[in-house]
């Protein structure tokens, strides 16, 4: 196997600080905000995140599939979430340390509550609007989101994301890639 070509295609509106940890072919999408000492591999096909995602601390984005892994806009990977599932919608929510495995693909505003293992044994697609959350016996639940609150929700991400555009380059440096 050739070794790994980098290759990163930030947007000029992007904020991605320079101790994030990127190998492979990476497009990030504008407004989006990258924390320090997050990790993005694409260690077999690339990897498109979309605009205005922020991905926090101590975040594993992976792709080992050939295929491209797409990350839609507006979603939140908080805090030591690890995610390797090649399609991702917009408006997700993986809470903290949330693992999900490369054979689910989320579709528009799932939310893998903190701490959920998501791991099925054949690939899925899980529908819109879905929650999954710890359940009594310690394995994760579902159930179906109504969607109420859902502008309140990206309104409130949408001021998470301002601040954040605000104050990281402050007190980080910033990567700056080939622009778009």
């Amino acid at each position: 196997m050739p070794p790994l070509k980098d290759k990163f295609t930030i947007h000029s509106k992007a904020v991605v600080c320079q101790d994030v940890d990127m190998k492979g072919d990476i497009t990030i999408g504008s407004g989006t905000v990258i924390h320090p000492k997050a990790t993005i591999f694409a260690v077999a096909g690339a990897i498109v995140i979309g605009a205005n995602c922020i991905i926090e601390e101590g975040v594993i984005l992976v792709n080992r599939r050939k295929e491209v892994m797409r990350i839609g806009d507006d979603n939140l990977f908080e805090i030591g979430s690890r995610v390797e599932c090649p399609i991702i919608g917009n408006g997700n929510t993986i809470g903290t340390k949330a693992r999900v495995h490369h054979t689910v693909r989320l579709s528009h505003y799932c939310t893998i509550s903190a701490g959920c293992l998501v791991v099925p044994t054949e690939d899925e697609t899980l529908e819109p609007y879905t929650v999954m959350y710890a359940g009594e016996d310690g394995l994760c639940d579902r159930r179906l989101w109504t969607g109420k609150g859902k502008m309140q929700e990206a309104d409130v991400r949408r001021k998470h994301a301002e601040y954040l555009r605000d104050m990281l380059p402050k007190f980080n440096r910033l990567r700056r890639g080939d622009g778009v």
